[in-house]
């Protein structure tokens, strides 16, 4: 398993106010509300199809890349 990479977020006010009371009600670290919310996300995308296509788009344009570099 890969070390934990810290990152900084930028919230409104009113983001942190309420990220602050879901924490607090859930009685759980902001952190891990954070990385469960996130972690919700990316499955969610990992199942959108169009967000599938245009991975793929995206990666096939990477391998051009990298066969034209071998020429």
């Amino acid at each position: 398993m890969k070390p934990a990479k810290a990152m900084t977020i930028r919230l409104s006010a009113e983001q942190a106010e309420q990220l602050e009371t879901v924490a607090s009600v859930d009685n759980q670290p902001i952190s891990e509300i954070i990385r469960a919310a996130i972690t919700e996300h990316i499955e969610h995308r990992k199942r959108d199809a169009k967000f599938k296509a245009s991975l793929k788009q995206r990666l096939a344009r990477a391998q051009r890349f990298l066969e034209s570099d071998s020429r």
